[in-house]
């Protein structure tokens, strides 16, 4: 699984981020994002290239889980 860190980054660099792994093929990542927009954004394109999201959040952090 590949693991992705994009806090403090403003969109649309967390879905680039996003974007480039999902080149890879791989069937899970996990990305930290620390702001609603960005979160909303990576999971909505997470989803349109196929894959389900479950998303936890602490401390304001966001944690977004993308499997195929």
């Amino acid at each position: 699984m590949a693991l992705l860190d994009a806090r403090g980054l403003a969109c649309p660099e967390p879905v680039m981020i996003a974007r480039r792994a999902m080149a890879s093929k791989e069937k899970a990542y996990q990305i930290v994002v620390d702001n609603p927009t960005a979160k909303e954004n990576v999971t909505r394109y997470a989803e349109h290239q196929g894959y389900r999201v479950s998303v936890t959040e602490k401390n304001g952090e966001f944690t977004l889980d993308i499997t195929k």
